[in-house]
């Protein structure tokens, strides 16, 4: 019997942590075959290089689409969603996949849910129906109404978007695959590796035996302009409680360029001694650097998930994550340097808190593969004039 084909598209170094056990699951099902193509950000060293991570991973990468256009702005968000949009309909034409899967809510996830739609191939979405802050919300609605299948993370997730229509045969809250790498972990938590030495970072070097903070901060793309000054404001934050902080570079959203700026002026000019930084790690290497964190500061996703799942303290900080379904491990705060300062204080004081499920158990990327292979994919006939 033939495979079915599933093409899996990653655009950015969050989404392969979002689908690395998904891809797993259809490497070795036997029903399935997979092409993966790697896009955008993820192939850039400037945001990571996510694509070296993945190869080392051992998965065979069939297509590379560069697409991101400079600018870090609205305007070359929009451009290079268009321009991936033509490259990946080439890909798809070449490829020619049985089924598209495409992740959450970045605009390269849109272009890919475009294409894919136009060229009538059957077109899976992963963690639909979140809501979020910024225009993340947004693309993920509007790749909820472009896709065929929906593999959500929550039961309140579905609820949404048969809400918006869609048929509920089609919904499967299967969790989220990144809390299959959360429970992996969980077998062998310690951390096994020095950070310093084997990813390299810039900044003092860190005595971590103590305890030590991770952040991760991403620019808010509804308010890039205040990119520069909302990190400051952690980075202050984060000086003054003076604890041994792991920080990581920001993803490609209009307004990182800002971000990027106040990092490395803060680092030149303030020379803080208690905070390293990091492109990129190996997502299990990450997840084993957060379970160990005495608190997880920013607005990244992670701290919502992954963190939940693991029971890591975290601050939250401005809108990025507005109306997630979140654990008691979160405390929100805004961009200002005593609340994040004061925030963290509690959570380090607080330490641990129980493991919480809402995201998932450890095992959506078996389901999601199990349902790829045996879901019918209904598909649209082309009009005749």
């Amino acid at each position: 019997m033939k495979k079915r084909s599933v093409c899996v598209v990653i655009t950015a170094r969050p989404s392969y942590s979002r689908i690395k056990t998904a891809l797993t699951a259809i490497n070795k099902h036997p029903a399935l075959e997979l092409k993966l193509v790697v896009a955008a950000s993820a192939l850039l060293d400037r945001y990571g290089n996510a694509v070296n991570v993945i190869e080392k991973d051992g998965f065979k990468i069939n297509e590379r689409v560069f697409m991101v256009l400079e600018g870090e702005s609205p305007t070359s968000m929009a451009k290079t969603t268009g321009l991936g949009m033509i490259e990946l309909a080439t890909v798809f034409d070449n490829l020619k996949p049985d089924v598209v899967v495409t992740v959450a809510d970045r605009y390269e996830t849109l272009a890919t849910a475009v294409a894919a739609s136009y060229m009538n191939l059957p077109l899976a979405h992963v963690q639909g129906g979140e809501v979020s802050g910024s225009i993340d919300e947004k693309v993920r609605h509007a790749v909820t109404k472009l896709a065929d299948l929906h593999f959500v993370s929550t039961k309140l997730a579905g609820e949404r978007v048969t809400k918006m229509g869609e048929d509920p045969a089609t919904v499967y809250c299967t969790g989220c695959p990144s809390i299959d790498l959360a429970a992996e972990i969980l077998s062998g938590p310690e951390l096994d590796f020095d950070p310093t030495k084997k990813y390299g970072g810039v900044g003092p070097e860190l005595d971590l035996s103590k305890g030590y903070a991770v952040v991760m901060q991403h620019p808010v793309t509804t308010e890039y302009q205040l990119a520069r000054q909302h990190v400051t404001e952690t980075l202050r934050a984060s000086r003054e409680v003076g604890i041994p902080t792991l920080w990581f570079w920001p993803n490609v959203d209009a307004g990182s360029d800002g971000t990027s700026t106040g990092v490395r002026t803060f680092r030149e000019n303030e020379k803080p001694t208690n905070i390293r930084f990091f492109k990129n790690m190996e997502p299990t290497d990450f997840l084993r650097l957060i379970y160990n964190a005495r608190c997880l500061i920013g607005n990244s996703s992670v701290g919502i998930r992954e963190a939940s799942f693991l029971g890591v303290p975290v601050v939250n900080a401005g809108s990025r994550q507005g109306g997630r379904e979140r654990g008691a491990n979160v405390i929100d705060v805004g961009y200002h340097q005593s609340e994040i300062a004061g925030a963290m204080r509690r959570q380090l004081d607080h330490g641990r808190y129980a493991s919480d499920r809402t995201y998932g158990v450890g095992d959506a990327g078996t389901r999601i593969a199990d349902l790829l292979a045996e879901v019918p994919l209904k598909v649209e006939k082309r009009l005749a004039y």
